[in-house]
C-alpha cells in the first residue's frame, strides 16, 4: 500500500479530534481522509471513496463504536479500523475484535508509539495495547482448511493481496479488476471461510 496513509478520524469529541488531526499531519507517512463526529456522518462520508485506516472510538452519543464498526463491515468497507478509546474493559476488546476491528488501541498511548502503531496496522500487523494485549488469548490454529479447497484460482489470489495487507482498491489495481468485483469476491470468502473480518480470513489462511 502506498504512503500517504489517508485517515478518517470518527471521534465525537471535537477538541480531541482536532489534536489527531494534528498529530497526524505532522507525520509524512499520513494525510486527512477527513473527518466525522458520529457513526452515522462516517458512513455518509464513505458512499464513494474509502480511507486507507479509519481510527474509530468506542463510546459515542447515537451509534457506538461497535455498532459503527458493524454497519461498515457490513458496507464491505476495506478500510483498516483502529479503535482508539479510553476503555480498557476486556469485554469491550474483545468484541471490538470479533467484530472485526485491526487494533484496539488506548487513548493515554504516547503520541510517538500511536504513530508507530498505526503504520504497523498498516503494513497488515494486528495492533493491541500492551496494558491489555493478554485479553486476547492466542487463535487456536484452524485445522480445517477445507474452505481453501473450494477457492477458485481468482479467489486465491485475493486471498494472497489480502494477506499482503492491501484494500480492495488496491487489490483492483494490482488484478486489473474494478473495485465492486473484489468486494463480490471478498463476500464470497467471507461465506466460505466462516470468517467474520478480511484479518481472520488472512489468519485462516496462513494457518
Amino acid at each position: 500500500m502506498a504512503k500517504p496513509y489517508s485517515v478518517l478520524i470518527i471521534d465525537d469529541h471535537p477538541l480531541l479530534r482536532r489534536g489527531l488531526c494534528q498529530l497526524l499531519l505532522s507525520d509524512d507517512d499520513f494525510i486527512l481522509f477527513d473527518e466525522a463526529g458520529s457513526g452515522e456522518q462516517a458512513l455518509a462520508l464513505l458512499t464513494d471513496e474509502e480511507p486507507d485506516l479509519i481510527l474509530l472510538d468506542l463510546n459515542m452519543q447515537g451509534m457506538s463504536g461497535l455498532d459503527t464498526l458493524q454497519a461498515l463491515r457490513l458496507e464491505q468497507i476495506s478500510s483498516r479500523i483502529i479503535v482508539l478509546t479510553v476503555s480498557d474493559n476486556k469485554q469491550d476488546v474483545i468484541r471490538l475484535m470479533q467484530a472485526g476491528a485491526d487494533g484496539y488501541l488506548l487513548k493515554d498511548t504516547d503520541p510517538d508509539q500511536l504513530l508507530e502503531l498505526l503504520k504497523q496496522a498498516m503494513q497488515g500487523q494486528q495492533v493491541i495495547s500492551q496494558s491489555i494485549s493478554d485479553y486476547l488469548s492466542p487463535s487456536e490454529p484452524n485445522t480445517d482448511n477445507h474452505w481453501q479447497e473450494q477457492l477458485t484460482p481468482r479467489e486465491i489470489e485475493i486471498v494472497e493481496s489480502l494477506v499482503q495487507g492491501l484494500t480492495n482498491r488496491a487489490i483492483a489495481d494490482k488484478l486489473f479488476i474494478s473495485e465492486g468485483t473484489v468486494k463480490v469476491h471478498m463476500k464470497n470468502l467471507l461465506r466460505k471461510a466462516g470468517a467474520k473480518s478480511r484479518t481472520e480470513i488472512a489468519v485462516q489462511y496462513l494457518n
